[in-house]
């Protein structure tokens, strides 16, 4: 570096001793075009034609023309071209070319090159006076584009929607929404106490002060934000539905004013402007010292600022929910019943429907709102709404529950006053997602309705219970027993068939029973007081009425009792299948109950809600042994030459049947429900 530094030292000085020489009394021309010795200023080879002479300025050298010698550019300078006009060179003073001299002299150069290094001209500004001078200089342009927004654009497009009435003043309103009332905000308010505390740095160097008195005003913004996608809507629309709305905004794009830009960026500028303050004031309380006064004024005013840009965010929300919500109810159709901007869209998505009727489960999807469960179908031409609503259900008085089903597992049950539905979920995981959802809504209605009362759940033994509630028999839609859970009516006992004693359910209480049983209509609550289908024993809860009693006296057999028996009601329970009957023929499934009120009898029955067993095996003294040789799921029930021999679903299952009935056989009654031996 010292060698570089001397190399430079006398290209300098030989600089200064130039300039020192051509600041001599000008000698006379020694062109060889002039036939006597004149001054150079009177030289007609150095004078351009019809110019004025010019002076020779410092570093200017004597060379005729044509003996100029050629300067190679410079790589930032353009080769020269023919006949291109000779640059004149700038002037250099000598006291400039001194101090330059002396400064590369002692080094100072290099430290003022150096980065972060400032000039030692003046003080340094500090860093909180500079973030406030950017906060009065943005301040400055903001309020000037808001002033192109109320005075210009919104008076402009006012002034010609009353003098041509191309198009109505209210829609000009709604797209400039509060925009006056924030421009008189900044303008007569903001911008000069910002103006004038910077002015009075010195003596106040404080801006928390002032921001944390205005700030509270800011929040009016959320009004502005809420209504922007509106104001562009309508901006877009009526700029191509009417040209004298779109010449207008032309005209005044077009000026010097605007900038070049189009009306929706300006729209756009007080949107962006809170996040901004929050942005510049967050780095003035950081740069601040730590026993700066204005510290406190400070941290208050940027938790006013924060509060106001989460009012900002929070109306964004808002729109965006709304928006949300719309998209939602274009896909439902727009039915009048449902449309309602104060419902919030909790959870959606496919489940599937157990059917009463059919065997498969059906596609089914599922919107859950704040208020109210719809049921839909799919649409096959999906032209317009996507789905179509069956069945809403409100969340006021709706009760979510796991269904035990082996033969449907991830099922669960919404019972509602307009229906009862039983769902089946993809996963086990997506079950629970769906009956949180639903209870978290209840929960959240009951709250806000001020009747919320923590109800007693009992076991899950409870929820199984198929029959509804006296005081809610008619006011909730019941639970349907599915068709192939019996084979018999669940009021008198015949069995079904399917000429003469068909199934019909009661709207009432959810039973399969057949036609005799079921001649009845009542006025059902839960369905705005409506006519349906009930059971003899409903219509007389319902209406008060007795009917009159039945000629022949049916007493209660030895084989009518429930076959519906959970696992705190039986000692075991679940589906067998019996091989080998007294003709040699094996049954279809039958569903086998040891109940705890008689845990000596096993009862088969054709259907888990049967209300008759097929048959009764006293299963005292009887001995399990294992099945055929080649099956591990069966085993066999072996008395005085009688046999019985049962097939059980899985091998595990076909363990915990033996050492059930192995218990009673033996004489064993168990008192309390084991928590090993459940039903399947």
């Amino acid at each position: 570096m010292e060698s570089t530094d001397g190399e430079k030292l006398p290209s300098v000085s030989s600089l200064v001793t130039v300039f020192e020489d051509s600041s001599s009394p000008p000698r006379l021309c020694s062109c060889a075009s002039c036939s006597s010795p004149r001054s150079p200023q009177t030289c007609s080879v150095l004078r351009t034609p019809g110019a004025a002479p010019r002076v020779r300025g410092p570093g200017d050298t004597q060379h005729p023309q044509g003996l100029r010698p050629p300067l190679s550019p410079g790589p930032w300078e353009m080769p020269p071209a023919e006949q291109a006009p000779i640059s004149r060179p700038r002037t250099v003073s000598r006291s400039y070319l001194n101090s330059l001299k002396d400064k590369l002299s002692s080094g100072a150069w290099r430290r003022s090159c150096q980065p972060g290094t400032q000039p030692e001209s003046g003080p340094q500004e500090p860093e909180e006076k500079r973030i406030v001078r950017e906060l009065l200089e943005t301040e400055q342009a903001y309020v000037g584009r808001l002033h192109l927004l109320d005075q210009v654009f919104f008076q402009e497009l006012l002034r010609e929607a009353r003098s041509s009435k191309a198009f109505p003043e209210d829609v000009v309103r709604l797209i400039f929404s509060n925009i006056s009332s924030i421009y008189q905000f900044h303008a007569q308010f903001f911008l000069p106490e910002l103006q004038r505390r910077l002015e009075d740095w010195t003596a106040t160097p404080r801006i928390g002060d002032v921001i944390q008195k205005l700030a509270p005003f800011l929040k009016m913004y959320g009004e502005y934000v809420k209504n922007f996608d509106r104001a562009a809507e309508l901006l877009a629309a009526w700029a191509e539905k009417s040209p004298p709305f779109q010449e207008v905004i032309a005209r005044i794009q077009s000026s010097e004013a605007s900038g070049s830009l189009t009306l929706q960026h300006h729209l756009l500028e007080p949107v962006q402007r809170i996040p901004r303050y929050e942005l510049l004031l967050r780095e003035y309380v950081r740069k601040l010292p730590p026993a700066a006064a204005d510290r406190p004024d400070a941290r208050g005013a940027l938790d006013v600022i924060s509060a106001a840009a989460q009012h900002s965010n929070a109306a964004i929300a808002e729109m965006e929910r709304l928006q949300d919500l719309w998209a939602v109810y274009q896909r439902l159709g727009l039915d009048d019943d449902i449309v309602d901007p104060s419902n919030a869209l909790l959870r959606e998505g496919p489940v599937l429907k157990i059917s009463s009727r059919r065997r498969d489960p059906m596609e089914r999807y599922l919107f859950l709102f704040n208020n109210m469960l719809l049921y839909c179908v799919p649409r096959v031409l999906q032209v317009g709404a996507h789905f179509q609503v069956r069945t809403r259900i409100d969340v006021a008085g709706m009760k979510v529950r796991p269904l035990p089903d082996s033969e449907f597992p991830h099922s669960f049950l919404v019972s509602g006053r307009q229906r009862t539905l039983e769902l089946q979920a993809r996963s086990q995981e997506e079950m629970i997602s769906w009956m949180q959802a639903c209870q978290a809504a209840v929960d959240h209605i009951e709250r806000r309705n001020e009747t919320f009362k923590a109800a007693a759940q009992g076991p899950e033994g409870d929820a199984q219970e198929q029959e509804l509630q006296s005081e809610e028999l008619g006011l909730r839609a019941p639970q349907w027993v599915r068709d192939k859970m019996v084979t018999m009516c669940m009021r008198c006992q015949e069995p079904f068939n399917a000429l003469t004693r068909r199934r019909h359910h009661c709207r009432a209480c959810g039973y399969v029973v057949c036609a005799r049983c079921s001649d009845y209509r009542a006025e059902l609550q839960y369905d705005r007081g409506q006519l349906h289908r009930v059971c003899a024993a409903c219509y007389t809860f319902l209406t008060g009425r007795v009917l009159p009693e039945e000629r022949e006296d049916r007493r209660r057999g030895i084989l009518q009792k429930g076959a519906a028996a959970g696992p705190d009601g039986s000692v075991m329970s679940g589906f067998l299948q019996l091989l080998g009957d007294r003709w040699g023929r094996n049954s279809s499934r039958s569903w086998c109950v040891i109940p705890r009120d008689d845990p000596l009898v096993l009862y088969v029955y054709a259907a888990p809600q049967d209300v008759r067993a097929l048959t009764t095996i006293p299963l005292l003294g009887y001995q399990v042994t294992a099945g055929p040789q080649g099956d591990p799921r069966a085993f066999q029930l072996q008395q005085s030459g009688q046999l019985f021999t049962f097939r059980a679903e899985t091998e595990e299952l076909r363990g915990r049947w033996v050492e059930a009935v192995g218990r009673v056989a033996g004489g064993e009654i168990p008192e309390a429900p084991d928590p090993a031996v459940l039903s399947d």
